[in-house]
């Protein structure tokens, strides 16, 4: 299908001009009169539209007026601004607020037309995410991700969450262990009751014994009253243990007990209480290493890994991104009691190709910044730091590609895919799990393909 252009524009000379010129390249347009009419389109989402053109002066509706509601409609969807050359300040403070760009009246055919190309261009790689993600069923809003390794978590989540075995959850820092900890809490029979979260590196170690398991009054220096360990405040729920790898050698052997004989003693007491708790911890480390190293105990490692669930790292799910944008966005929006601020396609696609070393916790701050800098209500790539800023070239060329090749958003799709399973060297399983795809997916995509490169019969499975 054609892309879709919306024209927006009061006077009938020009709205009759740019029908005929983009109508003449094979772009289906749509036109109003006014931005009141232009409303009712780009409200309506059923309807495609791919990019809308629009006078700054109009009657009713203003175009900076309209590109906010565009923002809010359909934040994907470029805006070109036309404008005479004594409000060129105008247009020039909208592109700032998240237009594409602007053209001054009178303008050359070819600089409408090259204007026009790599707006749609540029918002093409944002659009193929979309295209993909529509494919895939909501999740859990709790765990944000529609790609292949976030739906196989909770499948897994949703199975063992019910269960009553201990957890061991597995991954870098940032990837978001202690939300699928609560996840898992959430899927079980002990929902109704504690979730209490604890970072074991933050605790210092002469109090580790005392913040687990509670102590009497006098027990020891500055414990004036009996106070209880996070086991009993969690007792019928579910006691979350992050960073389990720094437990201290000589805690490690106490802890190993509770897991056995499910009472705990409270530091300075003789007497044993019952507690009822399930586990789940959490390591950013190899704990087989530290096994063979001897700086954890081989029988606690097997007693708390019964079920082990491993987060992926975000740069093996770029296809969540979008959505994970999305949810800080909201959630910032929610925090702040505004109207949550939309972001350019082309900063998304930035966003997607960045390495994210520090994971889902670092994408948050990035998105949590550029709120607070933000030189508008529309997050551009002038407001992302310049680490991220230094990628864009990956996706420069990207886009390069797609406009030199006069691309439709379908053929973007398909260069991506096919350009992913050129450098997974044919092998199928290996490009999808790269995509984020189903294999099931990814096969029927590339069915599809087949007849116009039959070079893709020869890649394997």
């Amino acid at each position: 299908m054609n892309e879709r252009i919306l024209i927006v524009e009061d006077d009938a000379d020009m709205r009759e001009l740019l029908e005929e010129v983009l109508t003449e390249v094979d772009f289906e347009v749509v036109a109003a009169v006014n931005g009141r009419f232009a409303l009712a389109h780009i409200e309506n989402l059923q309807e495609q539209i791919d990019l809308v053109i629009t006078d700054l002066q109009m009657p009713e509706l203003k175009g900076d007026e309209l590109l906010v509601k565009v923002r809010q409609s359909r934040p994907e969807t470029p805006v070109i601004v036309i404008t005479a050359f004594g409000s060129v300040e105008n247009a020039v403070e909208m592109v700032k607020q998240g237009a594409y760009s602007y053209l001054t009246k009178p303008f050359a055919t070819k600089d409408l037309l090259e204007v026009v190309t790599g707006a749609l261009m540029q918002t093409a790689a944002a659009r193929a995410h979309a295209m993909l993600l529509r494919e895939i069923p909501a999740l859990d809003t709790r765990i944000i991700g529609a790609s292949r390794p976030m739906r196989e978590l909770q499948d897994i989540i949703s199975r063992a969450g019910p269960s009553d075995s201990n957890i061991l959850i597995t991954g870098e820092s940032g990837t978001g262990k202690e939300l699928v900890a609560r996840a898992v809490h959430d899927a079980s029979t002990r929902s109704r009751k504690e979730f209490v979260a604890v970072n074991c590196a933050a605790i210092p170690v002469e109090l580790v014994e005392s913040e687990l398991f509670g102590h009497t009054g006098q027990a020891f220096t500055g414990a004036r009253q009996a106070r209880a360990g996070l086991f009993e405040t969690a007792d019928g729920g579910t006691l979350f243990l992050d960073e389990i790898g720094e437990l201290p050698l000589n805690i490690q052997p106490k802890l190993l007990r509770v897991l056995q004989e499910s009472t705990i003693r409270r530091v300075g007491d003789n007497r044993e209480r019952q507690v009822d708790v399930r586990l789940i911890a959490a390591s950013n480390r190899d704990l087989e290493k530290a096994v063979a190293s001897g700086e954890f105990r081989e029988d606690l490692y097997w007693r708390i890994n019964v079920i082990n669930l491993s987060v992926p790292p975000l740069r093996t799910r770029a296809f969540d991104i979008p959505l994970l944008v999305e949810h800080f966005l909201a959630k910032i929006a929610k925090k702040q009691n505004t109207a949550p601020r939309s972001i350019t396609p082309e900063t998304l696609a930035l966003l997607t190709v960045y390495s994210w070393q520090g994971n889902v916790r670092e994408l948050e701050n990035t998105i949590e910044r550029a709120v607070a800098l933000a030189r508008g209500p529309i997050l551009t790539i002038e407001d992302l730091p310049e680490r991220i800023r230094e990628a864009s070239s990956q996706t420069a060329a990207i886009l390069a590609t797609a406009k030199s090749k006069r691309l439709t958003l379908a053929d973007l799709e398909r260069e991506y895919i096919l350009e992913v399973l050129s450098e997974s060297g044919g092998n199928k399983s290996r490009a999808a799990e790269t995509l984020g795809l189903d294999r099931k997916t990814l096969y029927r995509k590339l069915d599809e393909y087949r007849e116009s490169n039959p070079d893709l019969q020869n890649q394997k499975d």
